[in-house]
């Protein structure tokens, strides 16, 4: 299904001026569920200004009003013959300037919690270049020192969606070479739902990590020892040795 223009501004203006669920805002802006809760909740999309479906002429008043009335009913977007027989631009993802010096930031963030991305996915999320990629890998970036990893959705380079369709995708692909993935590498292929409903694991404290085995209770099979006489410790003679001393 096609996507409205501004996509990020018409949801703006919908979460400001409808009762439209997050999921239905979602669908038909082509964002995910919980992109459309961060903009309701001023964490996303901070200062961009509501783009009218209405007065654009993608949206009837009477589409919005269905879709209010039903929350399983899906937005359609209004026909317009002007833009049939276009396809969507292919090429590298164009990077606003102001958003060009985040991308160490967000490149460095895949490939420490997402080393299954391969460069060539890397480069299509945030929009940049295998070298730039493979000097931050092998941390000879000329600024490594002052990267700090920050997730890519944040800093708005790519959807959250785009990000989970690359890891599911990541995955098929190690297994289908039979690379077993470790458990952390399987927790990170939840959907963002699951993930943010399961409760923490308790983690062992890095100090004591190591001592999962130790016990201070005895082996059934060692012997007790012989309790210690308080004499032996200062290695005191006996009597009768004394006795034969004071006769010479």
């Amino acid at each position: 299904m096609s996507k409205p223009l501004m996509a990020k501004a018409t949801a703006v203006w919908l979460v400001d001026n409808t009762t439209l669920s997050f999921k239905q805002i979602g669908d038909f802006c082509g964002l995910h569920e919980l992109e459309v809760q961060g903009i309701a909740d001023g964490d996303v999309a901070a200062g961009v200004k509501g783009f009218d479906p209405i007065a654009s002429l993608q949206l009837d008043a009477a589409e919005i009003e269905r879709a209010e009335a039903s929350p399983t009913y899906k937005l359609r977007l209004k026909h317009n013959p002007a833009s049939e027989g276009e396809e969507k631009r292919r090429g590298p993802r164009y990077t606003p300037l102001s958003k060009r010096q985040d991308r160490p930031a967000a490149i460095l963030w895949l490939v420490k919690f997402h080393p299954e991305l391969a460069d060539a996915q890397v480069a299509k999320l945030v929009g940049t270049t295998k070298p730039t990629i493979a000097s931050i890998r092998e941390r000879t970036h000329w600024n490594i020192q002052n990267i700090q990893p920050i997730d890519p959705v944040a800093l708005g380079l790519c959807r959250q969606t785009e990000l989970d369709a690359a890891v599911q995708k990541a995955a098929k692909k190690r297994a289908a070479e039979g690379i077993v993935m470790t458990d952390d590498e399987r927790r990170k292929l939840v959907s963002t739902e699951t993930s943010l409903a399961m409760s923490e694991e308790p983690r062992m404290p890095s100090s004591i990590a190591g001592l999962e085995n130790f016990s201070l209770s005895r082996d059934e099979d060692e012997k007790p020892e012989a309790p210690l006489d308080a004499d032996s410790f200062f290695n005191l003679p006996d009597s009768k040795d004394e006795d034969e001393d004071d006769d010479r």
